[in-house]
């Protein structure tokens, strides 16, 4: 376990708490077969199990009985022949000691709680299930068909486990600047490979094994693509070309799930033409510029579209957008350029917490998505920052051929965009700059102790 005995106490009794009544169920997860039952993937627990529970063996659930102030620990033991081909674990009574929990119990025993509970009336609290598996086993222990568990799922649990994973501790944060170390590395490696003839894959290929030699994975599939207009550019077996850009935007899970996320962008042929110069210095500016945008009380929206009307203002110096700066972001002008949002929390998921629903974890009564807009549909968070928040700081600037064909022919934001000029940027590619920051006291910081390399002459010169 990361954390001593009584940080888990201390989430649970929150939990409980919050929650007031009712059988809450914390799945974690279970072991998943690549081809066949005995080749599995490497194991990854359920975030939110392991916030409360701390534990990393497949097949566990933690109940909390809220009413009866009550914790059970329930799994089953593993028997002699896992032993021979896996070693001796602790038993699950052992592991519910170290958790702080005073009751275990074989899996068939969730089936009588729930049941008591359902009976007497009580609701019975889960989150939304990711897992087929899972869903079946759900559906099993209560009856909702898996098509109907996400609408089920408590609303009450998942905006307390919301609400309580957000703020990250002082302990959280170190772990996520382990992740920047490891991120720091994989994106350095990824600069210094960065020249013509190298492929896509053997660099991503390279940058995942940094992480896989540390005991982590990476945080997700790296994205690694001279087409840096594509939002997830998976790496091809393609050589790098002279004269383009690569996009690298990779991070790293540790052994207790906690990630890093960053991008950078790298001028294959070691420096950035003028064109290439003119895009990025934008870049730079809307990354800096969120940095002194964000602090706590603060709303994220506010952030996400200060950074886009300063995109626009730039963009109309060089003549590729037009018109009144506010009018042109309030129609998502901006959005042919930056068609997502600037960050998303992050933590113990990437994308913190997005399996909980992202309008709860982004949103809340004061700050609505919207879903009507493209680009705006794409924000991950407009909700008021608070101190202890991790966010990721992400502007970009992409060329996408089919977006500007479809815009232009619909004539879509024509007193906004300069058409004839963005023909000349239909080779560009993409650009995206990413740091993950801690919103602090009075304002927010980057996290990691070294920070990656991304103003131009700071990047022009780490490759040389």
């Amino acid at each position: 376990m990361l954390f001593d005995k009584d940080t888990y106490v201390e989430r649970r009794r929150k939990l409980r708490e919050r929650i007031g009544s009712g059988l809450i169920l914390l799945f974690g997860n279970n072991d998943s077969p690549v081809n066949y039952p005995a080749n599995g993937y490497k194991f990854r627990q359920d975030s939110s199990f392991l916030y409360f529970f701390g534990l990393h063996r497949d097949g566990l659930v933690g109940v909390i009985d809220a009413d009866e102030n009550r914790e059970y620990l329930i799994g089953d033991d593993i028997d002699i022949e896992d032993i021979v081909w896996f070693g001796q674990v602790d038993s699950v009574a052992d592991m519910a000691r170290q958790t702080g929990v005073e009751r275990s119990a074989p899996m068939k025993e969730l089936k009588a709680l729930v049941d008591k509970a359902t009976k007497q009336g009580r609701k019975v609290h889960f989150l939304p299930p990711y897992r087929h598996d899972l869903m079946i086993q759900l559906m099993d222990l209560t009856g909702i068909h898996p098509a109907k568990q996400r609408e089920a799922a408590s609303l009450e649990l998942i905006m307390a486990v919301v609400d309580q994973r957000a703020v990250k501790s002082q302990a959280e944060v170190e772990e996520i600047e382990r992740a920047c170390a490891i991120g720091y590395e994989m994106h350095t490696t990824a600069m210094k490979m960065c020249r013509p003839g190298v492929t896509e894959q053997e660099i991503a290929g390279r940058i995942s094994g940094i992480a896989s030699s540390r005991g982590c994975i990476v945080s997700f599939p790296s994205i690694l693509s001279m087409h840096g207009e594509i939002m997830h550019g998976y790496p091809s077996p393609r050589p790098l070309e002279a004269g383009r850009l690569m996009l690298c935007d990779c991070g790293a899970e540790t052994n207790e799930n906690y990630c890093s996320d960053n991008t950078r962008t790298t001028p294959i042929s070691g420096r950035f033409t003028q064109r290439q110069r003119e895009i990025y210095q934008i870049v730079v500016d809307c990354h800096d510029h969120a940095l002194q945008l964000a602090r706590p009380g603060v709303k994220w929206w506010d952030v996400h579209f200060g950074v886009a009307r300063l995109m626009t203002e730039r963009l109309k110096e060089l003549g590729l957008m037009k018109g009144d700066t506010d009018e042109a972001v309030a129609n998502g002008a901006h959005a042919m350029f930056f068609p997502h949002g600037l960050g998303h929390m992050m933590g113990m998921d990437v994308h913190d917490m997005e399996g909980l629903g992202q309008t709860y974890v982004g949103f809340d009564d004061e700050v609505r998505p919207n879903l009507e807009q493209f680009g705006t549909n794409a924000l991950r968070c407009g909700r008021r920052l608070q101190e202890g928040w991790v966010m990721t700081d992400e502007p970009g600037i992409y060329f996408i051929p089919a977006l500007i064909d479809e815009w232009r022919a619909k004539g879509t934001n024509k007193d906004f965009l300069n058409f004839d000029l963005l023909e000349a940027y239909k080779d560009f590619g993409g650009i995206r700059l990413e740091d993950d920051i801690l919103i602090t006291a009075d304002g927010c910081r980057m996290l990691g102790e070294k920070t990656i390399p991304y103003q131009i002459k700071d990047v022009e010169a780490f490759i040389q």
